[in-house]
C-alpha cells in the first residue's frame, strides 16, 4: 500500500522528481555553440582578414561571411546533425531489378549541398568569375575562409566541394578542348540541377600512400580508354565525374607509368558507364559523405594530359588540397575551442564557473594556441597561393608550407578535439552533444592526402633535400621579422634563434638517409617556427595599428611550450603566463604596450 504523506518536508522531496524540477536542474548544464554566429564570435579571423585581404574585397564578402557564420551556428549545423544520423545508403538495383546501383542521401545532405554548392559556390569561387557577384575569380584566401567557416558545422560535404574545384582545374589544364567544352561549365555551375559533382578514386588495395603500386589498367579503345580493375577508397563514390590514376597497358611500373583520366558516371547516350559501386564504407567519421569501393569493368575514360605525367599532374593539385585540409583543421579546432569555452563559462564546479579554475584556464589556452597557429598558417598559405605562377619564391614557399602545415595542424586537431570533449565532461562522450562527431572527424585529417609520416617525408626529403624550398621560406620569415622593427630586441633575438635552429635541424635531418626517423620532429619544428613568426609579426602589426596585439602572446607560448625555448622547470619563469592567460581568455583587445611588456617578463 502507498504510504501517506506525513509532513511538508516530504512534499519538498517529492517535488524534486517533478518535470519542473528536472528542467531546472538541466539549466545547470552548459550550452553548446548552437545559435551563435561563428563568424561574429571569431575575433582571430576578423582581426586577421584585413591584414591578408584587400579592403574592397573584404567589404564585399563581409555580408556573405556573416551569413555563413549564422548558418553554421544554426540551420547548417542542424542539417549536419541530421545527415550524420542518417548516412548514405547504397542500393544495388532499382525496383525493376536492373543493376543501376545508386546512393541514397538523406534530404539534409541535399539541403547542405544547396548551401555549399548553390548559395555560396565554394567549389567554383576561385575557378570562375561571378561567384557571390564578384566580377573576377575570387582569390584562394576567400575560398579557404569560406571552407574554414563551413567546416565548423559540416566536415563530410567539404570533401566533394573541394574535389569539384580541384578536378575542374585538372580538366581545364589537361583536358582536350572537346572535354573542356563538354564538362567544365557543368563542374562549376551553382545550379544543382545542372551540376556534375566530382569524385577522385586514387587508392587501391595494392597501394595507399604508395600510389605507384597501383594496378588499375587502362586499355586504348579508339579515341578513349577503358579501365579494368578496382579502386579501394573512392571519395564521393557516386560522383558524376571521376578523376583517377590508371596504368596504360604496357606502361612501366611505378609512379612514372601512371596516367591521369576523367571517367564519367553516365555516358553521352545516357547509359551507365561500366563500373560498379561494390560497397559504401562504414567509416569512423565523415559519415555524411559516401566513400566506397568500385569495380571497373571496361569503363570508358578520357585521357588528361601526357600519359607519362599522370602522377605529376595529380600532385599539382596536392598543394591546394593540403591547404584545404589545413583550413578544415583550423576551422574544426576553432569549433572545438568554442565548445570548450561554452562549457567552461557556463558550468560551475566547486562553486565558481569552471573557467575560473587556474588549471582549466591553462588547458583552454593549450587549445587556443594551436588553433591560432593553424589560422595563421591558413592565411599565409592562401596568400602565397595567389602568387604561385607569378613568383618562383611563392611556389617554393607553398611547396614546403603545405606538407608541414597539413602534418602538424591535422595532428593538433585530434588533440584539440579530445581536449574539448574533456572540457565538457561526460556529456562530451554522448552522441547527443557535438564533441563525439568532432573527435571522429578530426582523425580523418591525418589520413587524407598522405598520413603524418608521408607529409613529414615529403617536407624533409623532397622539399628540403631535393628542392631546397625551405630557403625561400626562411628568407620570407626573415623579411617579415625585419619589417616588425618595433618588436622588443630580446624577444626578437629569441624568435630568430629558434627559427634558425629549426631550419638548421631540418637540413641536418635531410642531409643523410639514415636520419629519416627524425623527419616528423623536423617538420614539427618548421611548422612551429613558421607559425610563431607569423603570430609575432601579425600581433605587432595589429597592435601598432591600435588593434588587438594578443597574437604576440601566442607567439611566446609557441616559443616556450612548442619549441621548448623556455625554462619549464622554473616556476618563477612561468609567472608571466598568469597575466597572459587572463588577457587571451578575455574578449577585450590587448594593447601593444601590454603585450610587449609580457614578452620580456
Amino acid at each position: 500500500m502507498n504510504q501517506p504523506v506525513r509532513n511538508l518536508q516530504t512534499f519538498d522531496v517529492i517535488a524534486r522528481a517533478s518535470r519542473a524540477a528536472s528542467a531546472a536542474r538541466s539549466a545547470k548544464l552548459a550550452p553548446t555553440c548552437q545559435g551563435l554566429n561563428y563568424y561574429e564570435i571569431d575575433h582571430g579571423l576578423r582581426n586577421l582578414l584585413p591584414l591578408y585581404m584587400d579592403e574592397p574585397l573584404l567589404a564585399h564578402l563581409q555580408p556573405h561571411l556573416n551569413e555563413l557564420g549564422e548558418l553554421a551556428g544554426g540551420r547548417l549545423g542542424e542539417l549536419a546533425d541530421a545527415a550524420e544520423r542518417n548516412p548514405p545508403k547504397l542500393h544495388s538495383r532499382d525496383r525493376f531489378g536492373r543493376d543501376e546501383e545508386w546512393v541514397e542521401y538523406h534530404p539534409a545532405y541535399r539541403a547542405m549541398e544547396e548551401i555549399g554548392f548553390g548559395r555560396f559556390g565554394i567549389h567554383a569561387m576561385s575557378h570562375r568569375p561571378g561567384v557571390l557577384d564578384w566580377p573576377a575569380k575570387l582569390p584562394p584566401l576567400a575560398k579557404y575562409v569560406f571552407q574554414y567557416l563551413f567546416v565548423q558545422a559540416e566536415f563530410g560535404l567539404l570533401c566533394p566541394i573541394n574535389m569539384s574545384g580541384s578536378s575542374s582545374e585538372l580538366v581545364r589544364r589537361y583536358g582536350s578542348q572537346e572535354i573542356r567544352d563538354r564538362y567544365l561549365d557543368s563542374m562549376l555551375t551553382q545550379d544543382l540541377g545542372q551540376l556534375r559533382r566530382s569524385a577522385q578514386f586514387m587508392t587501391e588495395k595494392a597501394g595507399g600512400s604508395d600510389v605507384g603500386a597501383a594496378d588499375l589498367t587502362a586499355v586504348r579503345d579508339g579515341a578513349h580508354w577503358r579501365l579494368w580493375g578496382e579502386k579501394w577508397f573512392c571519395s564521393n563514390v557516386d560522383g558524376d565525374l571521376v578523376v583517377l590514376l590508371a596504368r596504360p597497358e604496357g606502361a612501366q611500373a611505378g609512379g612514372r607509368g601512371l596516367g591521369l583520366f576523367l571517367m564519367p558516371k553516365t555516358l553521352e547516350d545516357g547509359t551507365r558507364n561500366a563500373y560498379r559501386i561494390a560497397r559504401v564504407k562504414d567509416k569512423l567519421g565523415s559519415r555524411s559523405m559516401a566513400s566506397g569501393e568500385t569495380i571497373l569493368e571496361g569503363a570508358i575514360a578520357y585521357q588528361l594530359g601526357d600519359l607519362g605525367n599522370g602522377l605529376k599532374q595529380m600532385l599539382e593539385m596536392v598543394n591546394s588540397s593540403r591547404v584545404s585540409h589545413l583550413a578544415r583543421a583550423a576551422g574544426m579546432m576553432r569549433r572545438c575551442l568554442n565548445e570548450a569555452l561554452q562549457a567552461a563559462r557556463h558550468r560551475n564546479a566547486f562553486g565558481p564557473a569552471v573557467i575560473e579554475h587556474p588549471l582549466m584556464r591553462r588547458q583552454l589556452v593549450k587549445m587556443m594556441v594551436p588553433t591560432e597557429q593553424a589560422l595563421s598558417a591558413v592565411m599565409y598559405a592562401a596568400a602565397v597561393s595567389a602568387d604561385v605562377g607569378d613568383h618562383a619564391a611563392s611556389e617554393k614557399i607553398l611547396r614546403i608550407m603545405t606538407p608541414i602545415a597539413k602534418y602538424r595542424a591535422c595532428r593538433d586537431n585530434v588533440s584539440v578535439a579530445t581536449a574539448s570533449m574533456e572540457a565538457r565532461g561526460g556529456n562530451g562522450y554522448i552522441e547527443d552533444w557535438p564533441n563525439a562527431r568532432l573527435v571522429r572527424d578530426a582523425h580523418l585529417g591525418v589520413l587524407w592526402d598522405g598520413t603524418s609520416s608521408i607529409n613529414a617525408l615529403d617536407a624533409i626529403h623532397r622539399s628540403v633535400r631535393k628542392e631546397r624550398a625551405h630557403l625561400a621560406l626562411r628568407e620570407d620569415l626573415s623579411r617579415r621579422l625585419k619589417a616588425a622593427s618595433g618588436l622588443p630586441g630580446q624577444f626578437r633575438t629569441r624568435v630568430e634563434n629558434a627559427v634558425t635552429g629549426a631550419f638548421e635541424f631540418a637540413e641536418q635531418v635531410a642531409s643523410e638517409p639514415e636520419n629519416e626517423r627524425f623527419c616528423r620532429v623536423a617538420a614539427d619544428m618548421l611548422y612551429n617556427a613558421v607559425t610563431m613568426t607569423l603570430l609575432a609579426t601579425e600581433g605587432f602589426r595589429l597592435g601598432a595599428a591600435g588593434h588587438d596585439a594578443r597574437r604576440l602572446l601566442f607567439a611566446r607560448f609557441v616559443l616556450e611550450h612548442r619549441m621548448h625555448q623556455g625554462n619549464q622547470m622554473n616556476i618563477n619563469a612561468l609567472r608571466w603566463e598568469e597575466e597572459a592567460i587572463s588577457l587571451v581568455l578575455s574578449d577585450a583587445a590587448v594593447p601593444l604596450g601590454t603585450a610587449t611588456a609580457l614578452l620580456l617578463a
